[in-house]
């Protein structure tokens, strides 16, 4: 859809983006309370800090390692930030640090088999919270929520290209 159009559909559906961007603004805040993360650490059997989580997904979901700089790039964080929560996933066993096979200089950092298994198990936590809220949705419903999520996700990440955003990019996505 051409920009005028994509702008005058925003404009037509103002309501909409306003009740889309509040529910998601709850989603958010639902899925990063400290709460949450602190009965999922219980229930894993992990002590992880909440910003380590993200950090370790991305790492585990990645087809090879990669240096500090992209990881603070992917994540929109300061480059000390990723240093720091890498020092505390290396320290836990949870990363290791590689060399660079492109720069000897320079290191990667990837996940080791216990952050995978970490990971796993975070999502399986969160899948079965999910599975539990989600319980008297049909298959349809759950089914079209997921396709329009990814759609959506899809829609940020082709915008974020469009503006020069050089967080999350069309690698990020899923396969389908």
């Amino acid at each position: 859809m051409p920009r005028s159009e994509a702008t005058n559909a925003a404009q037509v559906d103002a309501g909409h983006i306003v009740e889309l961007e509040r529910a998601l603004a709850r989603v958010a805040y639902l899925l990063t309370r400290v709460r949450r993360h602190d009965k999922a650490m219980v229930q894993c059997g992990l002590t992880m800090d909440r910003a380590s989580v993200p950090l370790l997904r991305l790492l585990a979901d990645a087809d090879e390692p990669m240096r500090l700089g992209e990881l603070a790039t992917r994540l929109d964080v300061e480059a000390p930030h990723v240093s720091r929560q890498i020092q505390r996933l290396e320290k836990a066993g949870y990363v290791e640090r590689v060399a660079d096979p492109d720069d000897r200089r320079a290191q990667r950092v990837g996940p080791t088999e216990s952050g995978r298994r970490a990971v796993e198990a975070v999502r399986e936590v969160m899948r079965g919270w999910m599975a539990e809220a989600l319980a008297d949705w049909s298959p349809e419903d759950l089914k079209a929520v997921a396709v329009l999520n990814h759609r959506m996700v899809d829609a940020f990440l082709d915008h974020a290209e469009v503006i020069g955003d050089l967080g999350a990019t069309a690698r990020d996505r899923p396969s389908a």
